[in-house]
């Protein structure tokens, strides 16, 4: 008999982990790649000889500042807002009119848009916040449209017609944003602030409950959280962040519109914020670039461009739920 110990079974063997599909894509990285692209325009517009790209991409950073805060409210809290132009021509009138009686500053125009824009999302969302689904749509467009013809009714400002800037604000006394380029990085440097700001919001405790609300409002009011306060927060973070689009909107075209605040233009805004990709921030930025660079193009073949643009928000509804930004997580490995 051998006095050698027994030969030991081995352990089964574990099942094998399943593997994980690194990750090719963030939205931080993302987001570096088109500012960082972005940065590049006033450079690609002189070595191609043609300022107007510069002046087009400023007017698309503007916008793109108008849909992120959109996206705020809407993608985080379900708040569908067609007043939220007003926020933005609230901004416009107040460069406007401040520059008509001298005053210049744009930290004074920022302070006095800013703070319009608080005051009105305040009282609108007062109201329309104690209702919901289309009551709300509802309440924000009377309140957007109530702003719109209060602007139109004012002839001492242009009316209807509008008013043409005799310059751009200055910045301590300086013409800095006389040059486009200038102008085009300081709007530039303001996205790309906003955009932190807002990624910072949604992130913390504070975006969490939004998020929450936007799911289950009675469950978050049964834990312990007033969704009325959040949202109306929310609603407040956002006209500011718009009114900022309005100051720089009008220093870009030196001249303001009650057209700024119609519903129309808030229109406009949801369908930049649907095509890039609702509740991802970086959707609405990329859904400005998308819209207006097609505004652009196709209204070079025709007048009724607005056709085409619905055409690809149709085909991007049906095949990419999630808008563009929803596409490009799938296509690169993130997507479900």
């Amino acid at each position: 008999m051998s006095d050698s110990p027994a030969p030991t079974t081995a352990p089964p063997a574990s099942p094998a982990a399943p593997l994980r599909r690194p990750r090719l894509f963030s939205r931080g990285a993302a987001a570096l790649a088109i500012f960082g692209l972005m940065a590049l325009v006033p450079l690609v517009a002189h070595l191609s000889d043609d300022p107007f790209l510069t002046v087009a991409f400023t007017r698309i950073l503007v916008f793109a500042i108008a849909a992120l805060s959109l996206d705020l409210i809407l993608g985080y809290g379900a708040l569908v807002s067609f007043g939220h132009a007003a926020y933005v021509g609230f901004g416009a009138y107040a460069v406007a009119i401040l520059s008509r009686h001298g005053i210049t500053d744009i930290f004074v125009h920022l302070a006095a848009g800013i703070g319009v824009a608080v005051i009105f999302a305040v009282l609108t969302g007062a109201i329309a916040l104690r209702t919901r689904g289309v009551y709300f749509i509802m309440i924000t467009l009377a309140f957007g449209q109530m702003a719109y013809f209060f602007f139109t009714s004012l002839s001492a400002y242009g009316g209807d017609d509008g008013i043409s800037l005799r310059g751009r604000s200055t910045v301590l006394g300086t013409d800095l944003l006389a040059h486009n380029s200038v102008l085009f990085y300081v709007t530039l440097g303001a996205l790309v602030g906003l955009y932190l700001l807002a990624a910072a919001v949604v992130n913390s405790r504070f975006g969490r409950v939004l998020a929450g609300t936007r799911e289950d409002a009675l469950r978050m009011q049964a834990i312990g959280f007033r969704p009325f306060r959040y949202q109306l927060a929310a609603f407040v973070i956002a006209g500011a962040m718009a009114s900022i689009s309005g100051v720089l909107l009008a220093n870009q075209a030196e001249f303001v519109s009650p057209a700024y605040m119609s519903w129309h233009r808030s229109g406009e805004l949801i369908v930049m914020v649907i095509l890039g990709g609702i509740g991802t921030l970086l959707g609405g930025v990329v859904g400005a670039v998308v819209v207006l660079l097609l505004e652009e193009w196709l209204s070079v073949f025709t007048t009724h461009w607005r056709m085409g643009l619905g055409l690809v928000l149709i085909l991007v509804v049906l095949f990419s739920p999630k808008g563009i930004a929803g596409l490009f997580e799938r296509l690169l490995g993130r997507g479900k």
